[in-house]
C-alpha cells in the first residue's frame, strides 16, 4: 500500500496552512510536500518562530494530513558547490536551519536538489565542493534522524539513480538516499529507466511523478508543466516495475499550478490520471483521511 501526496505548489496560493491541508484532504491526498525554494518569500520559512511552526503541526495533527518531504530547492540559489564561500556557507546554514524545521514539523525526509551549481559555471572543483557539503549536510542530518534524498535533476551533474549510488560509495549513511523524479529521469535518454529503478531499488524513499519532454540534440527537453500524458514518460511502465520491486513507499504528484485560473481543476484531472494507472496496475492507495 503506498501513500500518494501533492506538491505545495500545486495548490491555491495565499491560504492558511488549516485551509490548505483541508483541501488537500478533500482531493484525497495523504500528505503535502513542503516547499523551500528560492524566493525570499519561501526561504524565510526557514528562520519560522515557535509559534508559526505550531500552526502547521497543530493544521496537520487537526486534518490528518501529514508533510512528508521538504523539498530544499533554495539550493540551486544557494548551491553547496559555489565557487564564492560565503554562499557555501550559507548553503550548509540553510540545510542546518532546514533540518530543524523539518523537525520540528514531522517531516521526515529533506529532498535535495542535485546541482552542484545552477548559476555559475561547472568545474571539477565545483563537484569537489558538493560533495564536501553534501558529507558535512549528512552528519547534520544524521543528528536528527531526517533523511537527505538526492533528487535526479533536470540537470546533467545528477541526472541517474546510478550516479547517486556512486556517491553513496563515498558517503556512506542509511541518512542518505535517493529521490527518482520519474520525468527527469526519461528525459535522459542515456538512462534505461526501468534498469535504474530495479538496480537502484534499495536507495529509494520517495517517487516524483512528474511528465517530461526528452532532451536531445536539437531540443533541451521540458522538465516541467508538460501536462500528464502529454509526454514521454512511461508511467505505466514506470508503476508497474517499482509494483514488482514491492516499494511501499510515497508517490508525490509534482505539479506548479498554483497561480493558474483553476489549479484545483488542474490537481483533480492529474490525481484522476494516477488514480486510473494505480488501479490498472494494482498499487492500493492509503485510504484518504475521513
Amino acid at each position: 500500500m503506498n501513500s500518494l501526496g501533492i506538491y505545495e505548489k500545486a495548490l491555491p496560493k495565499h491560504k492558511s496552512w488549516l485551509e490548505t491541508l483541508e483541501i488537500a484532504k478533500e482531493l484525497g491526498f495523504n500528505f503535502i510536500e513542503f516547499s523551500v525554494d528560492e524566493s525570499d518569500e519561501r526561504l524565510a520559512r526557514l528562520d519560522w518562530t515557535k509559534k508559526q511552526r505550531e500552526e502547521v503541526r497543530d493544521a496537520s495533527w487537526k486534518t490528518g494530513i501529514r508533510l512528508h518531504t521538504l523539498m530544499l530547492s533554495g539550493h540551486r540559489r544557494f548551491p553547496l558547490g559555489s565557487s564564492d564561500p560565503d554562499i557555501r556557507e550559507k548553503s550548509l546554514e540553510m540545510l542546518s536551519k532546514a533540518v530543524d524545521l523539518a523537525s520540528d514539523l514531522g517531516i521526515r525526509n529533506i529532498q535535495l536538489a542535485g546541482y552542484d551549481v545552477y548559476y555559475e559555471p561547472k568545474t571539477i572543483q565545483s563537484r569537489e565542493w558538493f560533495m564536501e557539503g553534501l558529507k558535512k549536510a549528512v552528519e547534520i542530518a544524521a543528528r536528527k534522524e531526517i533523511m537527505l534524498d538526492i533528487e535526479t535533476m533536470d540537470d546533467p551533474f545528477i541526472n541517474s539513480l546510478n550516479t547517486i549510488a556512486e556517491i553513496k560509495t563515498q558517503i556512506h549513511s542509511p541518512w542518505l538516499q535517493a529521490y527518482p523524479d520519474l520525468g527527469n529521469l526519461t528525459a535522459w535518454p542515456q538512462n534505461d529507466v526501468g534498469r535504474e529503478l530495479e538496480s537502484n531499488i534499495d536507495n529509494i524513499a520517495a517517487v516524483h511523478l512528474k511528465d517530461t519532454t526528452p532532451v536531445s540534440k536539437t531540443s533541451k527537453g521540458q522538465f516541467r508543466d508538460v501536462p500528464f500524458g502529454k509526454g514521454t514518460v512511461d508511467f505505466e511502465g514506470c508503476l508497474r516495475t517499482l509494483k514488482r520491486l514491492d516499494y511501499n513507499g510515497a508517490y508525490t504528484i509534482e505539479m506548479w499550478s498554483e497561480n493558474s485560473a483553476d489549479p484545483l481543476e488542474k490537481v483533480k484531472v492529474a490525481k484522476q490520471f494516477f488514480d486510473d494507472i494505480f488501479e490498472k496496475v494494482g498499487i492500493k492507495q492509503e485510504p484518504a483521511v475521513k
